[in-house]
């Protein structure tokens, strides 16, 4: 229905060989199939911007209906909202996390244009968001914005007057943008990676701004029978255009090197004494095993996915790079330097004259520590981005407050302190719930049968759908408050993606209230019915 050419009239369409729009021929079908709802004059096509416009909120407005109505059910959720440019307006996406039928739902709400940047603002729209839909009387446990200082502020920022309205609201601060910032970080951190990525962004600009360059490029990929892959630029933002970078570098090393001796040049001349070094080789290999960071990247966009087993895997991404990691490492790197006759270090080098022996300096003027073998190699460049890496993950990764992410984990199989009641009551308590103590040592016992049944949980999902909502009310009604917590904003995100679809070139005189309805409709066509739309249109 969102698609581009759906609602436009014939007399611009040009994709379809009888000339009808989607629109104007899913009309043609509903006239024939429905009685008593269309019976029309043969002179009403409903092709008008009135009725298109009146047909595109029915849709929306069922979409939305079953959302409310399985938030209703559920009694509680979490919101989550993001900001993007769209031309000359700014607007925000406002999607909503609760439980239902068993299963973890993000649903994409509402898309709202702001006119004011401020904090004040923003969370003044996120509420008249929510009175909008009806869901004021439903309890928010939790929010999750991006780290800006506009949303993120814990006394002037979105969270802290939304939480002024609904004080129960705990901040999340989005998982993925917090692992794309660990990275980048970690990568500014480090000279010898501040060096590399400034050598990549150079060999890009290289091939690309000049097409001479970039066609002697290709040929070189012919020549070679490589498969024709182009060079990526580098983003100060985001890590995967860093990391499509290195691969693509690595898959085209041969043809570069080539190329760059080819045209020889001063600046080729350059590129290639700088490329053509093991250092450079094992940088670029080493990086591209960061990329173990990308499945982590993919898992925290899950909708499913929750704040435990979010820590479970970060944990782990942790502990992947030890000595043995530093060993294959440096093996790989002899291989590939082997196949581009790239000479291996230890060669003994010249020594440059110390001019400066009898002077007193108070910098290092540039000398560094020379990358030669490898124990220096994991010294000097490995461990340091291994272990800022580490440090970024560990600081990060921790915006829950303590005691509630224990309680949070105590809903969680995989945790050592599954059903602690300690653990539980905090989390309980912060939420108003009424946790039995009967009720948590029945829920072992019985959960413990199950596991000897050979139908034990494997996840805080499949606990909270074994435990009975008449037998554990309150237990269950904790475990839904830990599923609700949301650990990205992506969602938000992903409705972007849409936005930029509907409003294209061609859609620029598009109202706020059809791109919203539009936005609403594509984010849930595999998600939602429109069985009820011909009665209200």
């Amino acid at each position: 229905i969102s698609s581009r050419p759906f609602f436009i009239t014939h007399e611009r369409c040009v994709f379809f060989k009888n000339r009808d729009s989607l629109f104007v021929a899913m009309m043609k079908v509903e006239t024939a199939q429905t009685e008593g709802i269309f019976l029309r004059a043969s002179n009403a096509h409903y092709i008008s911007p009135t009725s298109q416009n009146d047909m595109i909120d029915c849709c929306a407005q069922e979409v939305i209906s079953v959302i409310v109505s399985e938030m209703t059910k559920s009694k509680i959720y979490a919101i989550m909202a993001d900001e993007a440019r769209d031309e000359k307006s700014e607007q925000l996406a406002v999607c909503v996390r609760y439980v239902s039928e068993g299963a973890v739902k993000e649903r994409f709400l509402a898309l709202a244009e702001i006119k004011s940047f401020d904090a004040q603002s923003i969370a003044n729209e996120l509420q008249q968001q929510i009175q909008n839909n009806g869901l004021a009387k439903l309890k928010c446990v939790a929010q999750t914005y991006d780290g800006a200082a506009a949303m993120s502020g814990s006394t002037g920022g979105v969270q802290a007057h939304f939480r002024r309205l609904h004080p129960e609201a705990i901040y999340v601060h989005c998982y993925a943008h917090e692992l794309n910032l660990v990275l980048c970080h970690t990568c500014k951190a480090i000279p010898e990676a501040v060096e590399l990525f400034s050598l990549l962004e150079c060999v890009y600009s290289f091939f690309s701004t000049s097409l001479v360059s970039h066609h002697k490029f290709m040929e070189a990929h012919t020549r070679l029978g490589l498969t024709t892959i182009e060079l990526v630029q580098l983003s100060n933002t985001r890590w995967a255009c860093q990391l499509r970078s290195i691969s693509a570098v690595l898959e085209t090393l041969s043809a570069i090197l080539e190329c760059l001796s080819a045209i020889g040049s001063l600046i080729a001349v350059g590129l290639r004494a700088k490329l053509y070094k093991f250092s450079a080789v094992y940088a670029l290999l080493m990086f591209q095993s960061l990329s173990v960071t990308e499945g982590l990247h993919k898992l925290l966009q899950k909708e499913t996915l929750d704040l435990v087993e979010a820590l479970i895997c970060k944990q782990a991404v942790c502990d992947t790079h030890t000595d043995a990691f530093a060993t294959e490492l440096y093996e790989r790197t002899k291989a590939l330097c082997h196949t581009h006759s790239i000479p291996e270090p230890g060669a003994k080098t010249r020594n440059k004259q110390r001019k400066m022996e009898d002077f007193v300096l108070e910098a290092t003027a540039g000398s560094r520590t020379e990358l030669n073998n490898l124990d220096t190699l994991r010294r000097e460049l490995l461990f340091p981005c291994v272990e800022r890496m580490v440090g970024e993950l560990e600081q990060r990764f921790c915006s829950v407050d303590a005691g509630l992410l224990k309680g949070i984990q105590a809903c969680s199989p995989k945790c050592e302190n599954f059903l602690s009641e300690s653990h539980l009551n905090e989390l309980a308590k912060h939420y108003s719930i009424d946790l039995k103590t009967e009720e948590v040592l029945v829920a072992r016992n019985f959960l413990a049968r199950k596991t000897e049944a050979g139908c034990s949980p494997k996840d805080m999902l499949s606990v909270h759908n074994l435990l009975d909502s008449d037998m554990f009310p309150s237990l269950k009604a904790t475990i839904q408050v830990a599923l609700t917590v949301p650990v990205s904003s992506c969602s938000c995100e992903r409705s972007f993606s849409a936005l930029h679809l509907l409003h294209s070139w061609l859609h620029q005189t598009m109202g706020q209230k059809r791109l919203n309805s539009l936005a609403v409709i594509a984010s849930h066509m595999t998600a939602e019915k429109y069985d009820g739309v011909s009665e209200p249109f």
